[in-house]
């Protein structure tokens, strides 16, 4: 397995390339940056990968702003939780015209929901519905490690005080759905560093 991550925009989102490197599939969770995508591409054309999808945790700007280029130039299909597709294409909703900014993503091409499982080469990814930062926030369990967006950081958890957050569902989809993962699980958050189930049931707040 191909793992890259990239710290991007102004909020140092995390966007990882994920690959298989026996058949050369490839997915890009939270491409958060328009002016990132060209990088993105060039290590997907350098490794020999064809981008299968773009994945978003959740739908807020620092996550999806760059889908539409990324798309443009890989036709890849973009995949979101259903109950966070209409922020996609609300500048209003995914935040972005707070920061006097009209920027929007084209539609989502599949929704996601709890249970779901995406397959790119040898590869598969199970979908965990995490809400609490967004309605439709989502993690991803990939063997040993989980994608777990904005809902689990290491030491902390989402932001709950924006449009559609809940403190009480967040602290549910961490505790009901996390942190009873094992201890050895590898966390990579969608912002922040990198930490394990077993850290993060000892030492976050939330637990």
């Amino acid at each position: 397995m191909f793992l890259k991550r990239l710290i991007i925009g102004a909020l140092d989102t995390n966007c990882y390339l994920v690959g298989c490197k026996k058949k050369r599939k490839a997915i890009v969770i939270d491409p958060g940056a328009e002016e990132e995508v060209d990088t993105i591409v060039n290590i997907l054309q350098g490794n020999n990968f064809k981008l299968k999808y773009i994945i978003n945790t959740h739908g807020h700007i620092d996550h999806i702003a760059g889908n539409r280029e990324l798309k443009s130039k890989t036709l890849a299909g973009i995949l979101i939780h259903k109950l966070d597709a209409e922020m996609l294409v609300d500048a209003n909703k995914n935040l972005s015209s707070f920061l006097n900014q009209e920027i929007c993503s084209p539609p989502a091409d599949k929704f996601l929901e709890e249970g779901d499982e995406i397959t790119f080469g040898l590869l598969k990814l199970k979908i965990i519905h995490t809400p609490g930062h967004t309605p439709g926030g989502i993690s991803l369990i990939l063997n040993d490690i989980i994608f777990t967006g904005d809902t689990l950081f290491a030491e902390g958890i989402g932001r709950t005080d924006l449009p559609g957050g809940s403190y009480i569902d967040i602290q549910k989809s961490i505790k009901e759905k996390l942190l009873i993962l094992g201890d050895d699980k590898i966390i990579y958050p969608g912002h922040g560093p990198s930490s394990t189930i077993g850290e993060e049931r000892r030492r976050n707040i939330a637990n």
